[in-house]
């Protein structure tokens, strides 16, 4: 679904110093939680985000322009919460391959993806960075998608 190319994942809790293979089962857990919620148009997927997410979508138009869209967290919950409807009704629903993980030096853990629209039928990248929160769950806190009209 486009909703600015919206994800979805668990709560999954994070424990300090864990190491990096407990890591990639927390964002593996996040992704399937995200892709499940993503599908039902069910609006927990934006529980998935931080607050203070920073959200990038770049539109790709058919003349060649490119425009650049970004949103704060909070602001990106609200509109996701507020589309779904209107993406239930359509149809918007979306399918992911080649998902990768990768735990940074920092703890974070990045996961790529390639994510096919069933509505307007093409194939854009997808870049999310997750992390544990102060509550010790798992937010996305970075997205990096593209989108075409």
């Amino acid at each position: 679904m486009i909703l600015l190319l919206a994800l979805a994942a668990p709560s999954v809790p994070a424990a300090a110093g864990e190491e990096p293979n407990a890591r990639l089962v927390a964002a593996k857990a996040l992704f399937e939680r995200y892709m499940t919620l993503e599908r039902a148009f069910d609006p927990a997927v934006a529980d998935l985000y931080a607050d203070s997410a920073t959200v990038r979508n770049l539109r790709r138009y058919p003349t060649g322009q490119v425009r650049e869209m970004k949103l704060e967290g909070a602001r990106y919950k609200a509109l996701l919460v507020a589309s779904l409807p209107t993406a239930k009704e359509r149809g918007d629903l979306s399918a992911y391959t080649d998902v990768a993980y990768e735990v940074l030096a920092t703890g974070e853990v990045a996961i790529t993806a390639t994510r096919y629209s069933e509505l307007k039928q093409y194939s854009s990248p997808l870049a999310l960075r997750i992390a544990p929160q102060a509550d010790g769950v798992w937010r996305i806190v970075e997205e990096t998608g593209e989108s075409q009209p």
